[in-house]
């Protein structure tokens, strides 16, 4: 099919998509702008708090939830993919003899959720018989009638969905000008819709935004057979279809040559950059393998940070709660208040507040008030992530607003916040901290990686790595990881850049419990210096 014919079809495409699960539909691109009654929420939320109190619940909450999703795939001049997907339901969730029970619905009558909360009730009666230790919920005062929406200036729904192929194949196409041997984009927009009510007296209403456009380059060697990809450096963001809008004052020259994006994103210059850089991979010498200082920038810092701090840090790992999904985590609470997690430098903190991040919300999926913590000060391990069945454990008596579902048919759990290291207090940019840089490496963009059961030992490559010699950027070089064990790591860092360099990193898709659910989360860095780092060469390693 050609691409004229592919959009006078309506640019509706029912194919499967290698993404996380979601239970929905698929739908026309025009119903991706609708939204729910807030007087019907209402009246389904008020018949499940009903039920579930008259089967005897002594808590309850529910979730009335619409989540859109949007995906576009193209590669080259083709049009791969485009879904419009829709799920729309009920969830009920109650304490009923000291125990949690759950259920959900997809069906919007008042009949049919009332008969949720009480199935809900039946279940948590059930777990009671078996239960060791009985649910203590910290204090959540009702909020009322409150409502919370990303802050977006366009929503990316509303634009039609041959504005966003052509923006796709114009960045293929741009690529493949600049020398690339292949070029695929995609873009990715996430809506939901959530209403929230309890027991305690909340009826909060939420709309959600989140973007993102990945793309990757590859170049080929045609006369090895050898290749080298380059993926793009943007971030995925709690923003609307602005961010794509190239705004000048959000670009960002590096040493290297290397171009780094704020909260706005030129996707077509990226793409002719990592055209070029591929080709310039191609010729690349191999990593010598040895000690560096590491200067890295936060388009690879935040997956650093996403694993060997975010995750660590969450009270359902620490306690072995969550185990077989990526592990538990070594920093038990023993270590809380004295454990050196870093230098003194190091100050790691949560957010679920930060404008423009994929975890900023009003309020979480328990109705508390969204919030930032510590999490490590001055180099210190000082808190953890909590939800509200958690916060008595921390001797706390109110949760950290941690909580969140995927879905009105998951019940919500213990997940990620923002999790961020805080710029440098005193002025320092990029430049001079390569400046006094001996022997190293300049660090850009998330590659593969690879990380232990307790968060303690892991492994980062890279989309870009740079020689650094006597404080001077020199070539690229190819085949490079660093090897860390996240205290020692952490207590390396020599130097942050200030807050003049402070970028968000994230990830749109990331997984956690059994049955998997998928959250967005963002952490944000400036340039940062670890001195003394182990690197490896892979393409040794791989013999």
């Amino acid at each position: 099919m050609q691409r004229r014919d592919f959009l006078a079809l309506g640019g509706l495409g029912a194919g499967s998509l290698v993404l996380p699960a979601f239970l929905g539909r698929a739908i026309a691109a025009e119903q991706l702008l609708e939204t729910m009654d807030v007087a019907l929420k209402r009246r389904l939320a008020d018949a499940a708090l009903q039920a579930a109190t008259s089967a005897g619940a002594s808590y309850c909450d529910v979730r009335v939830g619409r989540y859109l999703r949007q995906s576009l795939i193209t590669r080259e001049a083709l049009v791969l993919n485009v879904a419009n997907e829709e799920s729309v339901g009920v969830g009920v969730r109650v304490i009923a003899d000291h125990a949690w029970g759950f259920a959900a619905t997809s069906r919007l009558d008042p009949g049919s959720v009332a008969a949720a909360a009480r199935q809900a009730a039946a279940i948590a009666k059930a777990n009671a018989r078996i239960q060791t230790q009985p649910v203590q919920l910290a204090d959540a005062p009702g909020v009322g009638e409150v409502s919370w929406k990303t802050p977006i200036a366009i929503n990316g729904m509303e634009v039609p969905i041959r504005d966003k192929l052509d923006l796709l194949l114009s960045v293929n196409a741009a690529a493949m000008e600049a020398g690339a041997s292949f070029a695929a984009s995609r873009m990715f927009l996430v809506n939901e819709q959530k209403f929230f009510a309890c027991t305690d007296g909340s009826y909060i209403d939420q709309d959600v935004h989140r973007i993102w456009a990945p793309f990757t380059v590859t170049a080929i060697d045609k006369a090895s057979g050898r290749f080298r990809t380059r993926d793009g450096l943007s971030a995925p963001m709690g923003l609307g279809y602005e961010y794509l809008d190239a705004d000048p004052s959000q670009r960002f020259e590096l040493p290297g040559g290397v171009v780094a994006y704020g909260r706005s994103y030129d996707m077509r210059a990226d793409a002719v950059a990592a055209a070029k850089q591929a080709q310039a991979k191609l010729k690349a010498p191999s990593v010598k393998p040895g000690k560096y200082d590491l200067v890295i920038d936060p388009s690879n810092l935040f997956l650093t940070i996403h694993e060997n701090v975010g995750h660590p840090l969450e009270l359902d790992r620490v306690l072995g709660y969550e185990a077989n999904y990526a592990g538990t985590s070594f920093a038990t609470l023993d270590k809380r208040g004295s454990f050196r997690w870093g230098s003194e430098r190091v100050n790691l903190y949560a957010d679920r507040t930060e404008p423009g991040s994929l975890g900023a919300v009003g309020y979480d999926d328990e109705g508390v008030r969204c919030k930032r913590w510590d999490l490590v000060k001055d180099g210190v391990l000082v808190d953890y992530q909590s939800v509200r069945d958690q916060a008595h454990i921390l001797g706390k008596t109110a949760s950290d607003g941690c909580c969140y579902a995927d879905s009105w048919s998951s019940v919500q759990f213990q997940r990620m916040p923002n999790v961020s290291l805080a710029p440098g207090k005193s002025p320092l940019d990029v430049a001079e901290m390569i400046a006094g840089v001996e022997n190293g490496l300049y660090i850009h963009g998330r590659g593969s990686y690879s990380i232990d059961q307790q968060r303690y030992n892991a492994q980062f490559g890279a989309q870009l790595m740079f020689a650094i010699r006597d404080g001077q950027v020199q070539e690229l070089v190819e085949d490079g990881a660093y090897q860390i064990r996240t205290p020692e790591f952490w207590n390396a860092c020599s130097a942050i850049c200030d807050e003049r360099d402070f970028r968000l990193g994230g990830s749109f898709f990331d997984g956690k419990g059994q049955p998997s659910q998928v959250s967005a989360v963002s952490h944000g860095a400036a340039t940062t210096r670890f001195d003394g780092q182990n690197v490896i060469n892979t393409a040794r390693s791989l013999g």
